[in-house]
């Protein structure tokens, strides 16, 4: 036996998964309660009430003209009630050795309509008036006997389970309502979704994002009543930043279309939101990404749930069929014919069932309950096929809202959602908050502007080589505002920060004239751009792919120098062609560093403007250099790392070239090098890093050549050509192959700086120490075994290199060399303290001594 509070426990589901259930499938839970109700009252009246009382039916000339059913089978036939002197017919019985009992029992119960008044009645009047009653020859077990007996084989069996068919039908209703809240697939995805549901509802991140959605209606509503202008603080929330609008000013030149965040209204905080409430929103929105897809790629909700509304449909209507059938056996008079007439010698009996009546009237109120849970599924199954499900709009929201971009979902997060919506249309609503990029991006705003303030931002301003102060953020999820409040700033860098966006209080910044964006397509409002546009110098674009390079780079008028980092390969060259140059008509210096196979065209529309060109490939190599012709002021070119194999011809057009740096390419010869007699102002020369094996004599016509590098390449010696240029003044021939160094090097009397590293010289020519002017003279990890005392006549001398070499002792005119400090002494510590002690003093010096007394 179990309780009532035991079978509702079936239907008992978690109470957050309420706000899944629709209407209809509550009110089914209560009619299936109401069903267990009545199956539970039914199977404990029958525990405990049920039974069949049987009397015989005598074998008399009343009833011989009766068939009796010989079938052995219960007889189901209507029994009229027998006339006053019938009733009086029995007689008491002897039990044993019990006193004798009358009782005032219907023998028969009733005499059927079959039989006829004849001749036996007065028979029966006689025996009457002769006895009290008839004799049956029953005791008290054979009765008990009977009734038992008669139980089973005349009482039909709907009435004995239907008590145990309706428990068992209820119950299976209530497992099918139920069953996609229970199914493992399906229950990990719901019981996240409720969670997640609830976090988003309660949310003080929801709370103030819907109000400021109102203050911002009732603010531009006031704003449309009364005209009034208001200070732009360009607070923009739409989503298509990039499209034009009617508040946009549009650039048309060069066919490119620019367009800036329309301005908004800055609408004051409704709500303070603390750190720990805005940690919370942002863990929600990366739990709703991460579940939207999860959920979104599949459908298995919806079909689970379409499948158990059907077989909850199929279920009521086979009750309702077979019940409907049954109702009618249910009847309180049944015929038994037990065939056990050699024990009891009767062969028919006449039963009563005492819970017939009851029974009925349960059977009727349950098929009424049956007949109200049908329809309510019919119901169920047309909302299911009425309207796609698996597509969800959040429409309403966004024309109610600010957040425009709220994204329309699909499969069984659309399903779950309208099934919300049945619960509570507001639950969908402040879901939809959490959907939002541009809700997402305002919260990252808020707590980024409480954790970076003034404070902390001007504990990370430095100073850079350039002695100009610098901010490098590194990231973040967006900019704070409180940089744009560092007025005195001379360098922004801004580094993986995909939401960055300037606003109009840029314009602070009077000194900002750098920027640096890393991996960051930074937005724009109008007014920064316009201060942008006027005040910017020097601007440095990192990027994956060319379309990461922001649209306004392109327009910024009074640009002098751009450096472009990322993949320009040939196929991106098409996109980079579109993005036009020419607008930056002041730029100077251009510096790519990518892995170009050609130059793209649309350099050359700022190749009059230009001074500075610098390609640094990854190794690809650059075949087209035709367009290097067009750039005529260019006076500096570097082509690093582009596979080039000799110097490229369009270089010797370039009149106004003033240095080449053409390292680390695969160069064997420059032959070609007497061409360059024609760039009569070409200074600097930097053919190192290549495979050079020899230098030509031709090289002695370029008269203006004051810098030569040649280091890391196969040279083996250095021809005289090389110091017939009497104005060089800087000679680097590191790591290379040389054994000697010529004496002619005496010539270069205006030589400062000479770089001999890494080569196989073993000794030092005399001559070298008449190039009085040296500053610099590299000569480590060589063969030198000794060092010339003349080196005292290099009075200006302030680094000499001389470790890695075959040195026994350093001269002690070292300390001759007024310049010369022990931290421009790169030697071996052994050497270094074999000097005399007033040599190693004099080295030991300050540096600010001599260079006070000056030269």
């Amino acid at each position: 036996m179990f309780t009532l509070a035991e079978v509702a426990s079936l239907s008992d589901i978690q109470p957050t998964y309420r706000i899944l259930k629709p209407w209809w499938d509550v009110f089914m839970d209560y009619l299936a309660v109401v069903m267990l109700m009545v199956a539970i009252f039914a199977g404990t009246m029958q525990l405990t009430k049920d039974q069949v009382v049987c009397l015989p039916v005598l074998q008399s000339t009343v009833n011989s003209k009766v068939q009796p059913d010989t079938s052995g089978k219960a007889d189901f036939t209507t029994v009229e009630t027998t006339t006053g002197q019938e009733e009086a017919s029995m007689r008491t019985v002897p039990f044993g050795s019990a006193p004798t009992v009358t009782p005032n029992i219907l023998l028969s119960g009733a005499t059927s309509s079959q039989y006829q008044p004849t001749e036996s009645g007065q028979e029966l009047k006689k025996e009457q008036k002769d006895s009290s009653g008839r004799k049956t020859n029953l005791d008290f077990q054979q009765y008990v006997f009977i009734n038992q007996m008669c139980y089973h084989l005349a009482l039909p069996w709907y009435s004995k389970y239907f008590p145990y068919l309706v428990l068992i039908h209820t119950i299976i209703l209530i497992v099918s309502s139920n069953f996609w809240f229970k199914y493992p697939k399906t229950c990990s995805k719901i019981e996240h979704f409720v969670s997640i549901l609830g976090k988003c509802f309660e949310s003080p991140w929801t709370t103030k994002a819907l109000s400021e959605t109102a203050c911002e209606d009732s603010e531009e509503n006031k704003q449309r009543l009364t005209g009034a202008q208001s200070l732009p603080k360009y607070v923009s929330t739409s989503s298509d930043e990039g499209s034009p609008s009617a508040s946009t000013p549009m650039i048309t030149k060069s066919g490119f279309k620019f367009s800036a965040d329309k301005p908004m209204i800055e609408i004051p905080s409704v709500t303070i939101l603390d750190k720990k409430d805005g940690e919370q929103a942002k863990a929600l929105f990366e739990k709703v990404r991460k579940f939207r897809a999860h959920v979104e790629d599949s459908d298995l909700i919806y079909k689970l749930y379409v499948g158990q509304t059907v077989i909850k449909t199929v279920k009521f209507i086979f009750i309702l069929c077979y019940t409907a059938n049954f109702v009618n056996t249910i009847s309180f008079e049944h015929i038994c014919n037990p065939k056990v007439e050699h024990l009891i010698g009767y062969t028919q009996f006449e039963c009563t069932h005492n819970m017939a009546y009851m029974l009925k009237k349960l059977l009727i109120s349950y098929i009424s309950l049956i007949c109200v849970y049908g329809f309510i599924c019919l119901y169920t199954l047309f909302w299911l096929f009425r309207i796609p499900l698996k597509e969800y709009s959040f429409e309403k929201v966004r024309e109610e809202s600010s957040f425009s971009d709220i994204p329309d979902v699909k499969n069984d997060f659309a399903f779950l959602l309208h099934m919300v919506d049945q619960y509570d249309q507001l639950y969908s609503k402040r879901f939809g908050v959490f959907l939002s990029e541009v809700s997402e991006n305002k919260l990252r705003g808020i707590s980024l502007n409480h954790e970076w303030t003034y404070e902390k931002l001007r504990q990370h301003v430095s100073r850079n080589a350039q002695d100009k102060q610098e901010l490098h953020l590194f990231m973040l999820s967006g900019v704070p505002d409180a940089v744009f409040d560092l007025t005195d700033l001379d360098v922004l860098k801004l580094e993986l920060i995909p939401e960055a966006k300037i606003t109009a209080k840029i314009s602070q910044m009077t000194n900002l004239q750098e920027l640096h964006l890393y991996h960051c397509p930074a937005k724009v409002e109008q007014t920064a751009f316009s201060f942008l546009r006027d005040h910017l110098r020097c601007l440095h674009v990192k990027f994956t792919d060319v379309a990461e390079i922001p649209a306004w780079v392109y327009l910024l008028k009074t640009l002098r120098e751009l450096y472009l980092i990322g993949n320009l390969n040939s196929e991106n060259n098409k996109m980079i062609g579109l993005e036009s140059l020419r607008e930056l008509r002041h730029l100077k210096i251009l510096h790519v560093k990518s892995n170009l196979t050609k130059i793209p065209p649309n350099i050359t529309d700022v190749a009059p403007h230009l001074t500075k060109l610098v390609i640094h490939n990854d190794g690809t190599k650059l075949v087209v250099l035709n367009s290097l012709k067009k750039m005529t002021n260019v006076a500096e070119l570097e082509l690093q790392n582009c596979e080039l194999e000799r110097i490229p011809h369009a270089i010797f057009s370039l009149s106004n070239l003033q240095e080449l740096d053409l390292k680390s390419n695969s160069i064997r010869t420059i032959e070609e090098i007497i061409s360059f007699q024609h760039l009569k102002r070409l200074t600097c020369l930097k053919l190192w890093h290549n495979k050079i094996v020899s230098i030509p004599s031709s090289i002695t016509h370029i008269k203006n050549l004051e810098s030569l590098y040649l280091s890391n390449n196969k040279l083996e010696t250095l021809p005289a050509a090389v110091f017939s240029l009497q104005k060089l003044r800087c000679l680097d021939v590191s790591y290379n192959s040389i054994a000697v160094i010529p004496v002619e090097i005496g010539l270069l009397q205006n030589l400062q700086h000479f770089h001999i590293t890494g080569n196989k010289v073993d000794v030092l020519p005399k001559q070298l120490f008449k190039c009085v002017k040296l500053r610099t003279l590299s000569l480590g990890q060589n063969c030198i075994t000794s060092i010339p005392d003349k080196v005292s006549q290099l009075l200006q001398l302030t680094y000499l290199e001389l470790k890695g070499n075959c040195l026994d002792r350093l001269p002690a005119t070292l300390g001759q060399c007024q310049l010369l400090r022990k931290s421009g002494l790169v030697v071996e510590d052994h050497l270094f303290d074999a000097l005399p002690s007033e040599v190693k003093e004099v080295l030991n010096q300050d540096t600010s001594i001599p260079f006070a007394n000056g030269i």
